[in-house]
């Protein structure tokens, strides 16, 4: 592990959290790639004249929060980093490539449904006629990250499972002449139940990222209704607060 690492013992900030902080910004900016080793606990400590323990605990850290991971007969291994989407109204496909991570997707269902009342309510259809679903689970890196359900107003737009899987559904949307405009948006978390654990490798009653979007065009039409699920370990949301004068 060839990096810059130093710690201020005159510092109030313990000494661990010193030295995992600037583990996480090299993961984060890329400095400590996936899947590199860091060294062995005995080697760091003695280069930067630290305790075991503190070394362990600086790991430990950036263990539970998912930025490594200990394997074992490898070590201590770096995985894909932690992905922080800002509150805008954006593509999670856009979101991961801009990051640079590798986006790809699964398309579970894609066909025509009766709309339920919520849905109906939702995109401003009545109750009983029919809406476009698609169901599909986003990974990175290989990895899945968010199982997300969508339901379309009937055509809006044709939506071919190839093309879904080739790219997301906002530059689909635009393909198609679709400007976006704004969206209604309402974040939260459950436990993770039977299919969904199952789709993003989660244990049944793992905590899970949640969040409902309902987005217009720029005439006001209701255009798309979300209802997605994340992983929290893999993904977060990241929004800027101003004070109100």
């Amino acid at each position: 592990m060839q990096l810059e690492l130093s710690v201020d013992r005159g510092s109030p900030v313990p000494l661990y959290f010193q030295l995992s902080q600037q583990l996480e910004a090299a993961i984060e900016h890329g400095r400590l790639t996936p899947g590199s080793l860091l060294g062995n606990e005995i080697e760091l400590a003695g280069r930067l004249g630290l305790s075991r323990p503190t070394v362990r605990q600086a790991i430990q850290s950036l263990v539970d929060k998912g930025l490594l991971v200990r394997r074992r007969g490898v070590g201590t291994q770096v995985v894909h980093s932690q992905v922080k989407r800002p509150l805008e109204l954006s593509s999670l496909y856009d979101d991961l490539e801009s990051a640079g991570h590798r986006p790809a997707t699964k398309v579970l269902v894609n066909t025509v449904v009766p709309v339920s009342p919520e849905v109906a309510a939702a995109l401003g259809v009545a109750e009983g006629s029919d809406v476009h679903r698609v169901e599909r689970l986003r990974l990175a890196h290989g990895e899945p990250m968010a199982y997300m359900t969508n339901y379309l107003p009937p055509g809006l737009l044709d939506l071919d499972t190839g093309q879904l899987e080739a790219t997301g559904l906002y530059r689909l949307m635009r393909a198609a002449g679709i400007t976006l405009h704004s969206a209604r948006q309402t974040i939260g978390a459950r436990a993770a139940g039977a299919t969904e654990a199952e789709r993003l490798g989660e244990e049944r009653g793992a905590p899970l990222l949640t969040m409902q979007r309902v987005t217009f065009d720029d005439t006001g039409r209701t255009v798309e209704f979300g209802t997605h699920t994340y992983r929290p370990d893999r993904y977060s949301f990241e929004f800027q607060l101003l004070v109100r004068s």
